[in-house]
């Protein structure tokens, strides 16, 4: 069981690792940023975020009526000469609130959580739906400073688990429609039909705070850009396998897939629910121990002994 368990933990260590920049010197020369009160750095990072939505446009008049050879691709400019009479972003965004601790980045003398504000507009609505935290999501990225500089990008589609992402893409990759079919051009490529295009501005909070980013360089507690296109995604993921939809082991509904693990107080080892096989760490798995139908998906959950817990989620049952 152990084994197991360890399998599990390691997959999920590798593809939280894959997500980083494939430079080995990502960590030569980090200049690591004392931490700052995580409060007074959500509040600059607002009001930086909302002077820029409201000074700068994008191209929403070809998003409106797009042109024989459009490319669906967001271009952002500054609302002055010419363009003084363009609608600013901030008119037609959309915002959500996400609390995060301060642990999240070592930050230890501070309890409370501190609510950080994620902008996010769409640009296209997709013809498919939306996937949950917990999908597995096919898609197109550009991510930029504000300032333009672009530190990532995927020109080709890349299929990502969301709960690996920083908190603010991962949650604005909800809110982005898939496209309404795939395309097999037999050439070993594919197009995606009538997909998702979004834009979202991520305080540092729900970024890397003070760390360097992917590419090694950012700048500490820098708010970030990026293009979404969302191309495609695989409902009612599973990444552990265990016979839960992931998005389902989200048990707070705080829409953090990586802060909920039943047996924390039973394991030294931090191993999410998504992410384990035996989530209640009773020798049983998962799996044996919530309604699955003929094909093996997931029906309901049990509860055996009628306590209000579910038998995965109870070690003593």
């Amino acid at each position: 069981m152990k084994i197991h368990r360890i399998v599990a933990f390691f997959l999920l260590f590798v593809t939280l690792w894959s997500c980083r920049d494939d430079d080995e010197d990502f960590l030569n020369g980090a200049v690591v940023v004392p931490p700052r009160l995580l409060s007074e750095v959500a509040v600059e990072n607002d009001i930086e975020l909302q002077a820029f939505l409201k000074s700068h446009f994008y191209n929403y008049e070809e998003f409106a009526a797009p042109p024989a050879d459009f490319d669906f691709k967001i271009k952002i400019d500054t609302i002055a000469g010419d363009n003084a009479d363009k609608r600013a972003m901030f008119d037609d965004i959309t915002s959500e609130v996400i609390s995060i601790l301060p642990s999240s980045f070592g930050i230890s003398d501070q309890e409370d959580s501190v609510d950080h504000t994620l902008y996010f507009l769409e640009a296209r609505k997709g013809a498919g739906e939306k996937p949950t935290i917990g999908d597995n999501a096919i898609l197109r990225y550009e991510g930029s400073l504000l300032d333009g500089t672009l530190f990532d990008a995927s020109s080709t589609p890349i299929r990502f688990y969301l709960p690996q992402l920083i908190r603010g893409f991962g949650a604005a990759m909800t809110k982005v429609n898939s496209g309404s079919e795939i395309v097999d051009n037999g050439d070993g490529t594919v197009d995606f039909g009538e997909f998702g295009v979004g834009i979202v501005f991520i305080p540092s909070g729900l970024a890397y705070g003070n760390g360097r980013g992917p590419s090694g360089a950012l700048p500490s507690y820098a708010n970030l850009i990026f293009r979404l296109e969302g191309l495609a995604f695989e409902k009612n993921s599973d990444f552990d396998g265990d016979g839960i939809p992931s998005f389902l082991e989200d048990l707070d509904g705080d829409g953090n897939l990586n802060n909920d693990n039943t047996d924390a107080d039973l394991e030294q080892i931090f191993l999410p629910n998504h992410g384990d096989i035996d989530d209640d760490n009773d020798g049983i798995l998962t799996i044996d121990e919530i309604e699955l139908d003929a094909d093996g998906n997931f029906v309901a959950f049990k509860d055996t002994d009628g306590d209000g817990i579910s038998d995965h989620l109870d070690n003593d049952n």
